[in-house]
């Protein structure tokens, strides 16, 4: 069995660390890339989403690698997630790709189902040894986070321009390398050597923008036209409202994990807009904005994918948000047809209108 699974920004170094450690054979898809996505808009269904296509494009990347196994998680609700392991399954049959398909339901509703899928993948290995896999894969992911943390806040702040992404691309590639936990614990120590090495001016004035909306679109660089890097050279320091260890704790390990900001949270402060679950991250999407514009943040942006039902409700009541907080709202829509430059030319005006607002604020 060579298992694969979908790219989502640096998912792959968790999730890899966590199935080598179970003594899987894993097969990481390349990097998302216009090829991947030509290769999933090509077989996809026109009108389904960016992270679709991609995860197709993924898949049969990975399969021409050697993968024989896909392992994705599941999903409920509103959102069309829930179906999208199955269809793209059977349009990989279609085109002659036999793949296997494990998929990983949410524990909240498929429990017993999902701790049964975890103990086949592992070939029966003892609950112990998954527990220490899923430990190693959860701490891979709040390391990643950390690092993601640092390089956001340094980005704006660099004397020289691109060394934040020198040290950022080191740091991950030394946390993928690691293979056991004391590996792990060294490898993360000399990432944050690398990145605190980064010459910056502390004194420099920044606008700090808050990321909201679809979970895939915003941890995944590709998808969103690489908005966090772009707006980091131009200035601004970004805080993204999902992380992949806040998530895994949220939805995995409901909520044991202390310290993280929670969903409970974004939906308290989200109830004067907005009272009930829409699907995948629209609740959190209008809570979150309320909580950057409540802590003093510049800007908002709201991103996500072009059809996505639950963001398109998020971006109808932010309106009203901003309004009440006078905090500048911009929302960017992604599908295979977004381009980077004029993607960047929206960013470039959002933060000059900003940096504007602010000094006139602070004059």
């Amino acid at each position: 069995m060579r298992v694969t699974f979908p790219h989502m920004g640096n998912l792959f170094i968790p999730v890899k660390g966590m199935l080598q450690y179970l003594g899987l054979d894993v097969v990481v898809p390349p990097p998302s890339s216009k090829k991947t996505l030509t290769i999933g808009a090509k077989y996809g269904p026109e009108f389904a989403c960016l992270p679709f296509k991609l995860n197709l494009g993924n898949f049969v990347e990975a399969y021409e690698k050697g993968a024989d196994t896909i392992v994705m998680a599941g999903g409920c609700g509103p959102c069309r997630f829930g179906y999208y392991a199955q269809i793209e399954h059977a349009i990989l049959k279609d085109l002659g790709y036999d793949m296997r398909l494990i998929v990983l339901e949410p524990p909240e509703k498929h429990l017993s189902e999902l701790l049964a899928k975890i103990r086949e993948l592992s070939g029966n290995k003892s609950w112990w040894h998954i527990f220490q896999a899923v430990r190693f894969g959860y701490r891979k992911a709040k390391a990643v986070d950390e690092v993601e943390m640092a390089a956001l806040w340094a980005r704006p702040r660099e004397l020289t321009p691109g060394d934040t992404e020198k040290a950022y691309g080191k740091a991950l590639r030394m946390l993928d390398k690691a293979t056991s936990l004391r590996k792990l614990m060294q490898a993360k120590k000399n990432a944050d050597q690398l990145l605190s090495a980064v010459a910056v001016d502390n004194k420099k004035a920044v606008v700090r923008i808050g990321l909201v909306g679809e979970i895939y679109t915003l941890l995944d660089p590709f998808s969103n036209q690489y908005m966090e890097r772009s707006l980091g050279r131009l200035g601004a320091e970004v805080d993204r409202s999902i992380y992949l260890s806040e998530w895994v704790n949220e939805h995995i390990f409901m909520g044991l994990a202390r310290g993280l900001r929670t969903r409970k949270k974004a939906c308290q402060a989200a109830r004067p807009y907005l009272r009930h679950f829409v699907g995948g991250h629209g609740l959190e999407s209008v809570g979150n904005a309320v909580n950057f514009a409540q802590a003093g943040y510049d800007g908002i942006i709201q991103v996500f994918p072009f059809t996505c039902m639950p963001e398109i409700v998020a971006e109808s009541i932010l309106p009203k948000m901003r309004a009440d907080y006078d905090t500048p709202v911009m929302t960017i829509i992604v599908d295979e047809h977004t381009g980077e430059a004029g993607t960047l030319t929206r960013l470039e005006a959002f933060v000059d209108l900003l940096a504007r607002k602010k000094e006139a604020k602070e004059a």
